[in-house]
């Protein structure tokens, strides 16, 4: 199945910016499409928000900023 980038991005704000929907919420064949999303596109304050409000668990947090790009 085609992921589709515009899910993508919706599923990433649902869950990391607005803590309306939980990664057990959406189709499970796009949570890593959105953690890589998230790491790429959200700063570190608000990845470290969505765990302060509970929006993501610590697992999925570790997980997404595994998938952040290390600066030189």
């Amino acid at each position: 199945m085609a992921i589709i980038t515009s899910l993508v991005k919706a599923y990433a704000q649902a869950i990391y910016l607005d803590g309306t929907k939980k990664f057990s919420e959406i189709r499970p064949e796009y949570a890593e499409s959105v953690k890589q999303h998230a790491a790429a596109i959200y700063t570190q304050e608000q990845l470290d928000n969505a765990l302060a409000k509970g929006y993501v668990t610590q697992q999925e947090y570790d997980e997404t900023i595994g998938y952040k790009t290390v600066s030189p």
